[in-house]
This record gives C-alpha cells, structure tokens and sequence, in this order.
C-alpha cells in the first residue's frame, strides 16, 4: 500500500517537473521569437533611414515645407525597394523575411508612414510636416497569445482560441536642410 501511493506520488512529482520544464522551454522559445522580431523592426528601419527624406529633396534643398510631397507611398517607376528613393515610399510596403539559420521562422512586416508634428509625434498631420513617423510592424505565426490564460505559445492546438501577436516599432525623420 505505501509502495502504491509511492509510486503515485512520484509520478505527480515527475509530471510536475515535465510541465515546468515546458513551461520555460515556451518561454524561451517566445522571447527568441520577439527578440528576433524586435531586430527585423529594427533592420527594417535602418534599411528606410539611408535614404533622402523626400522625393523632392533628393537632388536639391528645399527651405519651404508646403514644397514637400503631399502624397505619401512610391512614385512612379518605384515597383519594389531597390528602387525606392526617399522615406515615403515606404508607406503601405508589405514583405515576408524568413530567416533560415533558425529553421526556416518567417516574419510579415508592415510598413507605414505618416506626416507628424515637432511637438506632437503620435498625431498625424495631414499637410507635410519636417517631420515623418515611420512605424513598423512585425508579426509571426510563432508569435501566438492565449486569449484565455494571455500566455504565450510557440505552438498551440488549434481548439484554443488565440492571437497573433505584434510588435510596433516606431522613429520619427526630421529634415535639416543642411545639402
């Protein structure tokens, strides 16, 4: 009889130990995922910050903010990024980065870019401003919330109600007119 509830008790403690050892594996698994998603954000706005701040500024200065491009997102003749000249044209940009060295994870980027005020850089203004907020967003099918316990998952069952998480990563370009 001792020996019996024994055995039981040991296997309560062997699950217990199982789950824990789960738990943390989760845990690192997500906090990889968001790092890496945090250093494609991040990648990507290094990548639009190399270039000119408007398409109207590309080859000369401008001193007057109404000669700025009313309308945001790729000019003509501007199809994909390697032909992207100025920030804006970046505003409605979509890919897909996988990164093989960690078996293949794929990240969806978004980004968006909006005229904003000196002093007021969560508002978007609707005339040009020397200020452009580029905000980007990642997201990842690895990057799953419970919406029930609101942990994170790497994988979950598909009966369990969940959603994408995202990252939101934001900068503010100003333009000094210093060419």
């Amino acid at each position: 009889m001792i020996t019996l509830f024994a055995m039981i008790l040991l296997s309560f403690l062997i699950l217990r130990i199982n789950n824990t050892f789960l738990q943390t594996n989760t845990t690192l698994y997500t906090t990889k995922f968001e790092v890496l998603g945090y250093s494609v954000a991040q990648s990507m706005i290094q990548e639009i910050e190399r270039l000119d701040f408007d398409q109207n500024t590309v080859s000369a200065a401008i001193s007057d903010s109404t000669k700025l491009s009313a309308t945001l997102g790729p000019d003509a003749g501007e199809t994909t990024f390697t032909t992207f000249n100025d920030i804006d044209d970046y505003d409605g940009y979509t890919r897909t980065d996988t990164i093989p060295a960690k078996n293949g994870v794929v990240f969806n980027i978004k980004c968006i870019v909006d005229y904003v005020g000196a002093n007021t850089p969560d508002v978007i203004s609707l005339t040009p401003t020397w200020q452009k907020r580029i905000t980007v967003y990642v997201t990842s099918p690895y990057m799953l919330n419970n919406t029930l316990t609101n942990q994170y998952y790497t994988k979950v069952a598909a009966s369990t109600p969940q959603k994408q998480d995202t990252i939101k990563l934001s900068q503010v370009f100003s333009y000094w007119i210093f060419k």
